[in-house]
């Protein structure tokens, strides 16, 4: 193992990890820092995870006095932070039920599982096809990597789980050409955060809703990465008109913490019966506890709405940027998930560039899709944090344009 500039080589990873590895030691606010002490501007937040930022005080205390009291105890068992999560976040919609679990993976196989057990138990054999789209990104175990489309993901791992069919995004027309009663689930993402950060059209959303209602399909929406407040709505599924049976949530819910959940309807809780899913670590106390705080402080109004503004900002900054760069496309996503896109020939090897360059700038940055540069700071980043961040992008990007 060889550890240079902050950067370790020769790493005990698997081979699936890049060859070389940044390694931070620690963080506060919207910053964090490497082995070295040199600090980095990040925009992307432990991938759209750590809503609050680096070294809260109040989150490490929780945690802290739960450990103390109880670290695990498995799902044979209640705990106190456990029961006043869930029941937060199922007053959050018409929801009966939340089942936890430890990655949006997860959530999302559990969602689909519940979708098939549903049609099942409604509407008999044969009713066990599931719809996803083109750009979508549900996870990478067999069940949710069979919902994700794209060859490098799927391709080294056939064949996968039969019965999942794929649909173009916000393609009206395919959409209902292909959804009818044979299928127990359409899932779908808001915002295609892995795929190029594409929106949901309203129309779409209205389609969705029609449609899985009239062939009694049930409708998961993947919030894993979108969900509490990143779009600037709690649920980006309600900003955009989509009324979803099941929610699924992960990469926020417990500020850093392994933590996600599939909140469900009572129709579908009704028809459950003991022992058909379960989990050893999802809804351990110690992260429900620091979840708990999480959830009231991301789903306050006033915390929205600045969030809102701030994705305002950053999008006005995205726009200035692409005036400036013939080399930028479309500026994307919802609020604090956004991006801009490179086009042209060149347009996948500049990105690459870009992602090479910012940490030497003091700066962290996503991708998404082939073209894409993706940003999903802190949620409590400030807007002159957010200026700090377009500027050195912009430094960057004067540097590739000579």
């Amino acid at each position: 193992m060889t550890i240079d500039q902050g950067y370790v080589s020769d790493h005990p990873f698997p081979n699936c990890f890049a060859e070389q590895l940044l390694v931070v030691t620690r963080g506060e606010g919207v910053y964090v820092e490497d082995r070295t002490g040199k600090r980095y501007l990040d925009l992307a937040g432990g991938i759209a995870v750590n809503a609050l930022g680096y070294g809260r005080r109040d989150l490490a205390d929780i945690a802290a006095e739960q450990m103390l009291k109880l670290a695990h105890i498995s799902n044979l068992f209640a705990t106190e932070p456990g029961l006043e999560l869930a029941a937060k976040m199922i007053a959050s919609g018409d929801f009966a039920a939340v089942q936890f679990h430890s990655s949006g993976t997860e959530a999302n196989e559990a969602a689909l599982k519940f979708a098939r057990l549903f049609a099942r138990r409604t509407r008999g054999e044969g009713r066990h096809k599931l719809l996803c789209f083109t750009g979508s990104f549900h996870g990478r175990t067999l069940g949710a990597l069979s919902v994700t489309p794209t060859a490098k993901y799927q391709d080294p791992f056939q064949p996968l789980v039969p019965g999942v069919e794929t649909a173009a995004y916000n393609d009206l027309e395919a959409l209902e050409a292909i959804l009818d009663g044979s299928f127990a689930a359409v899932i779908v993402e808001v915002v295609q955060g892995e795929g190029g950060l594409d929106a949901m059209t309203p129309a779409f959303a209205a389609a969705l809703n029609r449609l899985c209602r009239a062939h009694g399909v049930l409708l998961i929406a993947d919030e894993v990465q979108t969900g509490m407040s990143r779009t600037g709505s709690f649920y980006a599924s309600r900003a955009v008109g989509l009324e979803p049976d099941i929610i699924t949530l992960a990469k926020p819910l417990a500020g850093g913490l392994p933590l996600s959940a599939v909140l469900i309807p009572a129709r579908v809780n009704d028809l459950l019966h003991p022992g058909e899913h379960g989990t050893t670590f999802g809804g351990g106390p110690v992260a429900c506890a620091v979840a708990g705080r999480v959830w009231d402080i991301l789903s306050a109004p006033e915390f929205i709405a600045a969030v809102a503004e701030k994705g305002e900002f950053l999008k006005s900054g995205l726009e200035d940027l692409r005036a400036s760069f013939p080399f930028l496309g479309e500026v994307k996503g919802k609020a604090l998930l956004a991006g801009v896109e490179f086009t042209g020939e060149e347009g996948e090897r500049l990105l690459s560039d870009v992602m090479q360059a910012a940490p030497g700038k003091g700066l962290l940055v996503l991708r998404s899709g082939r073209n894409v540069l993706r940003l999903a700071p802190p949620l409590v980043i400030l807007q002159e944090e957010l200026q700090r961040g377009l500027a050195l992008l912009g430094e960057i990007f004067l540097e590739l344009k000579q």
